[in-house]
């Protein structure tokens, strides 16, 4: 019931207020799995990114906001498990393949998965070279990966900012992407890189970003 609360309220306010250009909503495939992989401006792209697309969209997020105490913890709570949300433990010594069998959990469901290949916000506006993950995840799962370019979040809340701040922004969706050529190669570091590299350069072309960081050796995860 939350979920559609924010879809039906929270959407329309939210698109008054920010006023979005999003574009290529279509690309989205309409049925079965599929991997959103977007560039990271802002904490508030996770919100963004489930409100711009046409259909839910899981996202990691940390443990803690799932356990905060009071009123502001119940809704806050129900507000990132309304959006796709999904809570992971960030400090264990598996964090981060934990994190990706819940990301594969979602898509072998049949759903969708947001991630960011850089693994963390871009914090001078450039865009860095994706790790590997994204490209575990779709070789994995089998499944198309959409990318994404989200431009002015950094405006509406800069890294350190405590609130958002009204300012208009843009997503657009590009086409999928498929890598019939890797599949069941989800374990070479080669495949890896070159499909994230692919998606990368995707990411890139939708968001204009100068590129940082990009001059690693091939094969290198």
């Amino acid at each position: 019931m939350f979920y559609l609360v924010v879809r039906f309220v929270l959407r329309p306010l939210f698109w008054l207020v920010f006023r979005p250009r999003v574009t290529g909503r279509a690309n989205v495939p309409a049925t079965g799995p599929f991997i959103i992989a977007s560039n990271h401006l802002s904490f508030i792209d996770s919100m963004v990114i489930p409100l711009s697309a046409p259909r839910r969209v899981g996202y990691l997020a940390k443990a803690e906001y799932f356990t905060s105490p009071g009123v502001g913890g119940w809704l806050t709570r129900n507000l990132f498990t309304a959006l796709g949300a999904l809570p992971v433990e960030r400090q264990t010594h598996r964090a981060a393949q934990e994190a990706l069998d819940t990301a594969l959990g979602v898509l072998r469901a049949g759903g969708g998965f947001g991630i960011y290949p850089e693994g963390t916000r871009s914090r001078d506006g450039r865009l860095a070279r994706g790790k590997t993950g994204v490209a575990w995840l779709a070789l994995t799962a089998d499944c198309p990966v959409v990318p994404v370019g989200v431009r002015g979040t950094d405006r509406i809340q800069p890294v350190g900012s405590r609130w958002p701040r009204p300012h208009r922004f843009s997503v657009v969706f590009g086409e999928p992407l498929t890598f019939p050529e890797h599949r069941g190669q989800a374990g070479s570091n080669r495949a890896r890189r070159e499909v994230t590299d692919r998606v990368m350069e995707a990411i890139a072309e939708l968001s204009g970003q100068e590129k940082a960081g990009w001059g690693a050796p091939r094969g290198v995860s």
